[in-house]
């Protein structure tokens, strides 16, 4: 991605962050399009396809992930032998993973970031109020909703495109 990519990017980032810290009840009118208020859940959770979806795109993202984590399992074994990726893209590769969605994600937000999920918000019979994405004071005690890791683990799909050739980005 180039500069211009890149801003235009970040500035998108920026105006849909702002939009839903003006009006946070977007965020219910856009949960509300996935839940049925018939069977009081989100419907999506059940199906199969959206399951497939959803394991898909991890899959996706540990198959960048296991050149990575193979090259340096045989170096250990064997370190006479030359690296199959460079050392440099080795590290930069799993220092993300575990950085964007292990520790950032789900040891710091999902743990002390106490927005409660969709499923447990009054609006969709739960019992915690909702809380606006940027608040962290919630009643949520754990595994709760800032962003997901299955969110963070896709968009980390974009690390081995920096290590690509440039004219292949």
């Amino acid at each position: 991605m180039n500069r211009t990519g890149l801003f235009i990017a970040l500035s998108l980032a920026l105006v849909i962050g702002v939009v839903f810290g003006i009006y946070p009840e977007l965020d219910l009118k856009l949960a509300a399009l996935f839940y049925d208020p018939a069977t009081r859940s989100f419907p999506l959770k059940l199906n199969d396809w959206a399951g497939y979806a959803r394991d898909g795109a991890m899959s996706v993202a540990w198959g960048l992930a296991l050149p990575a984590i193979a090259a340096l399992v045989v170096k250990l074994f064997r370190p006479t032998r030359p690296l199959l990726i460079s050392g440099r893209a080795i590290v930069f590769l799993l220092v993300t993973m575990t950085l964007s969605a292990g520790v950032l994600t789900n040891l710091t937000f999902k743990s002390y970031w106490g927005r409660p999920r969709p499923v447990v918000v009054t609006e969709f019979g739960g019992d915690l109020p909702f809380v606006p994405w940027w608040d962290p004071r919630g009643g949520c005690g754990r595994n709760c909703s800032f962003f997901s890791g299955e969110g963070a683990t896709a968009f980390w799909t974009f690390a081995p495109a920096a290590l690509a050739p440039p004219a292949w980005r």
